[in-house]
């Protein structure tokens, strides 16, 4: 009788998370809407404790006014964000159009005669292959049009979407923040009577250690940006705040974004001037970028990020890196980006239901 009972029980186990699993297969967009519209109400908390502290004699603004205003700071700071870089980012593309890319192959045309004779020393490439052909096949399979294409057509479908993804994004939003229950007792209503007080207390850890974590993320997207913008500027970069933007962006993805920021940055800095002689110009600028992305990230792996990804979370920083590389294994960047908040929660539901576990123990202690 105890093992039909057990054998049912995992049978009800498994219907479940195969219902739930198709279900967010079939209306994954809305599923992505309300997540979006969680991190918003979750990054907008502080703001709305600002503005409730905010009194009228013994009046105070009601609620439903804070939530509004809420959604209208953040909705401004997008706008703001977007309005400063856009005409920026449009900039830097004009400048790339109008490059004379023959000019710019002849800048670099002796250093990479010089790297062709070191890789053929080496018997790193075939003598009759030349660094020109093995570059272009490289550039040529990974840029093509066909990509081009369906990034084009990828961003059209977008973009005809994005005004639904906007309006349902900030009408979930302000909901969200007028009731900070509302998705609680969503949850409460498909969770079994039994486990609700368990559940109820996974959802209130999961929103306070994930807001700290989202705050903190943003600042030092933040940080990120002022800090190379400011190093840029310092060494004489003129499209420093373009670079320090979309540094602060890559830095969302750990420990690779600062990689991928930088490379993205010594292109867009050298761009201004790719008619520059290589060696009296270009080759110094690299080093100074180089310099500043170091000095940058030093400052953020050393200060910033510990704070964000250890005591955010309550994790040990080796515990948050294999964590990040496991996500990296299984899903890439997205994996990446989704594993710290993923395993914070995975961190509070063990330790509801599995605290008698000792690695579970362990590794929820801090909690």
């Amino acid at each position: 009788m105890y093992n039909m009972n057990t054998k049912n029980k995992y049978i009800i186990i498994f219907a479940i998370i195969l219902i739930t699993a198709i279900f967010v297969w079939f209306f994954s967009s809305i599923i992505g809407y309300i997540l979006a519209s969680v991190v918003m109400s979750l990054t907008g908390q502080p703001i709305m404790k600002l503005i409730g502290k905010i009194r009228f004699g013994k009046y105070e603004i009601p609620h439903v006014i804070r939530a509004f205003l809420t959604l209208l700071v953040l909705i401004g700071l997008i706008i703001a964000v977007i309005s400063i870089f856009i005409p920026i980012i449009t900039y830097e593309v004009d400048i790339l159009s109008k490059v004379d890319y023959e000019t710019f192959y002849n800048s670099f045309k002796e250093p990479l005669t010089k790297l062709e004779a070191v890789l053929l020393k080496y018997n790193l490439i075939a003598e009759n292959e030349n660094i020109d052909t093995i570059l272009y096949s490289k550039i040529s399979s990974f840029i093509n049009i066909s990509k081009f294409s369906d990034i084009f057509d990828s961003f059209v479908d977008y973009t005809g979407n994005l005004f639904v993804a906007i309006f349902a994004i900030s009408f979930i939003t302000f909901f969200f923040l007028k009731d900070e229950r509302l998705f609680l007792k969503g949850v409460m209503l498909l969770t079994p009577l039994k486990y609700q007080m368990e559940i109820k207390h996974i959802l209130i850890e999961t929103k306070r250690l994930l807001t700290r974590y989202f705050i903190g993320l943003c600042l030092d997207v933040v940080a990120v940006i002022i800090l190379i913008s400011l190093g840029m500027t310092i060494i004489g970069i003129d499209n420093a705040l373009i670079i320090g933007f979309f540094a602060g962006l890559m830095n969302v993805i750990p420990y690779i974004g600062p990689i991928i920021g930088a490379c993205i940055g010594v292109v867009l800095g050298l761009s201004v001037n790719l008619n520059a002689d290589f060696y009296s110009q270009m080759l110094p600028d690299i080093f100074r970028m180089l310099g500043v992305f170091l000095t940058v990230n030093i400052i953020d792996a050393s200060v910033l990020q510990p704070y964000i990804y250890s005591r955010g979370v309550k994790a040990h920083p080796l515990e948050i890196f294999i964590v990040i590389m496991m996500a990296g294994t299984l899903a890439g960047i997205p994996g990446m980006i989704l594993a710290i908040p993923s395993y914070t929660v995975l961190r509070i539901v063990a330790k509801e239901f599995f605290n008698q576990l000792r690695i579970v123990k362990k590794l929820t202690e801090d909690i």
